[in-house]
């Protein structure tokens, strides 16, 4: 007997509806973990550098010896231009230039300015891995300058001796000019400003796909649906109700969800750095485009839910078929977070645009950065799809298919066809 009650109570519980969650997270979790995986190959390998040493001193042989040992060194000349090329070329990382008297600056009980033009090519959590790295051998260069310093006999004074240069930084990313910034401070400046967004989107597009689907799904299980199905009303009113209405709903959860993550997210912003100062600012043109591209995702994802929809049989198969809404929002949002769209490989990025409700996710920054044309695409592609969405879902909602819920081949004209059973 206890036998049969575990066996019984295991088949209603190890279903598919259980099982999908659980491999549609493993999934998103290996897809980011192949993401990541050669974060660690990626840090040992040495920063690809140019450098322009106009100084003749001992520290700057200092500077030298560090750099080119702990970095691939791709320019050593004596012009800037010509070595920023160089670095652009190769795809490096920055720049550095060691101006005359950087050497005597130092004994004279003054910090050794070092100019530093980065290349920066993404703005995801994963693309500062070699600004970091290069980041990191400028400060073993400080270090051995300063035990250099601490071995000689010397008055200079000692914050000097333990901070002996200073940077001067000029980022160039995307077309931008951003002075005084460095590849570090500009990418967590864009991702505090952009992280909200993926979040929002993908809570969004979950709650409210699970919305849509479970309420087709119980529509189904009560037989609600047969008797809207016969009221004298179009089915393409019915799909735009159904629509229209989730996504008013859908939006302000968005709106409340948004304003409680953005006090979240702000009490862990303490740089004083004002975007304006950069170029980075939104302006109220910005916000339309995030506000209509958010609404245009939301509308192709809940079209694309009552497609979905219409092949649940009852409230627990709907279950199931909100996963692959779930987990498309889950790798998009996490793809936008950790990488930018232009560092992506080609064919994941074909993935992430034609994902509808990724394009919010990128607006913001690519916003921030002057890339209208990534925003304004994505919105006619999701407008598109939302189109063809709302099209498949009338003609199903014109056929049978949601009374009888099977499809068969019928033949028509000598052709063997697919059409809905009447």
């Amino acid at each position: 007997m206890i036998g049969n009650l575990i066996k019984k109570e295991f088949k209603e519980l190890f279903t598919i509806s259980t099982l999908l969650p659980i491999v549609a997270v493993a999934l998103v979790f290996g897809f980011v973990g192949q993401m990541v995986g050669n974060v660690g190959e990626r840090i040992e390998e040495k920063p690809v550098i140019g450098i322009v040493d106009m100084d003749d001193g001992d520290f700057s042989d200092t500077a030298m010896a560090v750099l080119t040992e702990k970095a691939e060194v791709i320019y050593n000349g004596n012009y800037a231009e010509e070595g920023l090329k160089e670095v652009r070329e190769e795809n490096g990382v920055a720049l550095l230039v060691i101006p005359e008297n950087f050497s005597q600056n130092i004994y004279a009980n003054h910090p050794g300015e070092i100019e530093i033009y980065w290349i920066m090519k993404g703005a995801g959590m994963l693309d500062s891995i070699s600004s970091g790295a290069l980041e990191g051998l400028i400060q073993s260069m400080n270090q051995e300058i300063s035990k250099e310093l601490m071995q000689q006999e010397n008055s200079l004074d000692p914050a000097l001796v333990l901070a002996p240069t200073t940077r001067i930084e000029t980022t160039f990313f995307k077309g931008k000019e951003v002075e005084g910034l460095s590849p570090s401070q500009l990418s967590s400046m864009l991702i505090s400003q952009s992280v909200v967004m993926p979040v929002v989107v993908m809570m969004l597009i979950i709650m409210a796909g699970v919305s849509v689907i479970s309420s087709m799904g119980l529509e189904k299980e009560n037989k609600t649906l047969e008797t809207l199905l016969t009221l004298p009303v179009r089915r393409s009113y019915i799909v735009i109700g159904k629509m229209v209405g989730s996504a008013l709903v859908g939006m302000i959860m968005a709106a409340i969800y948004m304003i409680g993550f953005s006090f979240y997210m702000s009490s862990f912003q303490i740089s004083d750095i004002n975007l304006a100062d950069f170029g980075l600012a939104l302006g109220m043109q910005d916000y339309l485009l995030v506000g209509i591209s958010l609404f245009v995702a939301l509308l192709a994802g809940l079209a694309l839910c009552i497609v979905l929809g219409t092949f649940a049989k009852n409230y627990r198969s709907a279950q199931t078929l909100v996963f692959p809404i779930t987990a498309l929002a889950m790798i998009s949002s996490f793809i936008v977070m950790f990488k930018d769209f232009d560092t992506i490989p080609a064919i994941l990025r074909i993935f992430v645009f034609a994902i509808p409700f990724s394009h919010p996710m990128m607006a913001v920054r690519a916003l921030m950065l002057d890339n209208y044309s990534l925003v304004i695409g994505g919105i006619a592609y999701a407008a598109i799809f939302t189109v063809i969405m709302i099209a498949v879902a009338v003609r199903i909602f014109n056929s049978d298919r949601l009374l009888t819920g099977s499809v068969q081949r019928r033949a028509a004209r000598g052709k063997l066809v697919w059409g809905f059973r009447r």
